[in-house]
């Protein structure tokens, strides 16, 4: 009997709300509640879009949305021996399959997280993404009656950066996150390519810039948790701490029920000191599993200043051949393109003459702007064709070769 609109990120049975946890984001290098009354040591947790691991995947009908989304997620990752526990969220189904949202959040960008979280004595239940939260405040004003085909792009500014997320209608079709302000214009420009491939052609009818309001963002991600579609990127070790957390509650309430009985019943003779030590025990033992889970991730803080590289889209496939025909002379054509993300790009051709040829190999050296994109060009053989063109390859790579 409630008011259960349609399926999609936006939409919500606005007479259920969760109960019982708090509502949290990591904002500004700290937690900060939303003031629901709830004291519970459990809670639902918001971070920035830049945390995360996010691709907009198309499932096919009959594929299971995690299994088929899994290696899109890893793809992105610059922590290759992590593993990852990767969530969907679906936004829309079609006859063809589902629509869905991939996200993982690595352990090793979130150790500052779980500090904060430690200090706070709170257990996390579920992990979202706050910029969906702060979406589903503003939906009406983004929906406007529209049309569900019209495009936006909607800027979403708060302490965690900016994030830039393509809707056509209530459905996203990409979603990014801006490591620095200097790469916005290409950034939003890779965005509209993104979305165009992933959800094909369509009018851009405005743009939406908004500083993120964490209350009301964190007012949606509590709407949000009660829809048991929703995503869930928890961790798998902070996963298993609340596991334990639980069993550790649940043990504790039992045998306290079992020593008010056993008291009294067995007030005089030697049960007391035996429940109290296998209560001891099993708590110790507890403690160490979890100190073994903790020590796990602390060891991985040597990895902290790689976190912002899973936002870093630099040397996505669509961003090197962008740059590369950028820097394309006058009378070269390019007639194949080989392209790996962690090697580099090998390029063939043919020109007019040599001279173009060099130009273009400099232009390639110089690429970046700070630090060279390729630390290695190589120019192959040249060859001159019938027509009097000449034929030539390019290998550009990111490192250099091991000796």
């Amino acid at each position: 009997g409630g008011s259960m609109a349609r399926t999609g990120i936006f939409w919500y049975n606005a007479d259920y709300m969760t109960k019982g946890v708090q509502v949290a984001a990591f904002t500004g290098g700290g937690l900060r509640m939303l003031a629901s009354g709830e004291k519970s040591r459990e809670a639902v947790l918001a971070l920035p879009l830049s945390r995360f691991l996010v691709k907009m995947v198309q499932v096919p009908q009959g594929e299971d949305p995690v299994e088929y989304s899994t290696p899109f997620v890893k793809a992105l990752s610059p922590f290759p021996d992590e593993p990852l526990d990767v969530t969907c969220e679906t936004v829309r189904e079609t006859a063809a399959g589902k629509v869905v949202i991939a996200a993982a959040l690595p352990e090793s960008a979130a150790e500052d997280v779980a500090t904060a979280l430690d200090e706070a004595k709170l257990n996390v239940v579920r992990v979202d993404i706050l910029e969906l939260g702060a979406l589903r405040g503003m939906w009406a004003e983004l929906d406007g009656g529209e049309g569900a085909r019209k495009r936006k792009l909607v800027e979403l500014r708060s302490d965690g950066g900016t994030s830039l997320v393509v809707l056509d209608g209530d459905m996203p079709c990409s979603m990014r996150a801006v490591a620095a302000e200097a790469e916005m214009k290409r950034e939003t420009m890779l965005s509209l390519l993104e979305s165009e491939d992933f959800s094909g052609p369509a009018e851009l009818s405005g743009t939406v810039e908004r500083e993120v309001d964490v209350d009301a963002a964190l007012a949606g991600v509590a709407e949000r948790s009660d829809e048991p579609g929703a995503l869930n990127a928890i961790p798998a070790s902070w996963r298993q701490v609340l596991e334990e957390a639980r069993f550790k509650a649940k043990l504790l309430r039992n045998l306290a029920i079992a020593g008010g009985i056993w008291l009294l019943a067995m007030a005089t003779l030697f049960g007391v000191p035996v429940a109290y030590g296998f209560m001891t025990d099993h708590v110790k033992g507890l403690s160490k599993a979890h100190a073994v889970q903790y020590k796990a991730v602390a060891d991985k803080k040597a990895k902290v200043k790689v976190v912002r590289q899973y936002s870093d889209h630099s040397r996505g496939a669509l961003e090197i051949m962008k740059a590369i025909s950028d820097r394309l002379p006058e009378g070269i054509t390019l007639s194949a393109w080989e392209f790996t993300r962690d090697g580099g790009v090998r390029l063939r051709g043919d020109s007019d003459g040599s001279a173009p040829v060099y130009e273009f190999k400099d232009a390639l050296v110089e690429m970046g702007d700070e630090d060279p994109v390729f630390k290695v060009v190589e120019l192959g053989s040249m060859s001159s064709q019938k027509d009097g063109r000449q034929k030539f390859d390019l290998d550009c790579r990111y490192e250099e070769a091991d000796e």
